[in-house]
């Protein structure tokens, strides 16, 4: 059986701290709590700079899931989408930005993009530690 969490937050720069904590209290004793917190404030900051989460009144939701017998917690960003796609930056040392997406994929086992007519998804599946 495959238990959920979700938290919808207002897309808001100050959330971003939230939706770690959020992520960091259910995961506590479930690992990998390092990996998600930076996963989520990574996914949650993106939503908020390069969606339309981040305009008055824009929104985004965090959702943890992981199942008993799965290696494996998927954390999820939902934001509301706007003009322009996630996608892996080609950066180079000068670059101060773009190097978000990578992190993810750097500690995830797997990670996507579902999109949606209003919005997008943006997950990562990470390995569990040992419980």
């Amino acid at each position: 059986m495959r238990t959920k969490w979700c938290r919808a937050f207002p897309g808001l720069a100050e959330e971003v701290g939230h939706a770690r904590r959020f992520v960091a209290a259910l995961l506590e004793e479930r690992g990998p709590v390092d990996d998600a917190v930076l996963v989520v404030s990574e996914l949650a900051t993106n939503a908020v700079r390069h969606s339309l989460s981040g305009a008055a009144g824009g929104w985004f939701v965090v959702v943890v899931s992981f199942g008993d017998d799965s290696d494996l917690v998927r954390i999820e960003v939902v934001d509301v989408g706007g003009e322009r796609e996630p996608h892996l930056c080609d950066v180079t040392d000068r670059d101060e930005g773009g190097r978000g997406l990578a992190l993810v994929a750097a500690c995830a086992k797997d990670w996507g993009i579902k999109s949606w007519p209003d919005g997008r998804t943006v997950w990562a599946d990470l390995v569990r530690e040992s419980v």
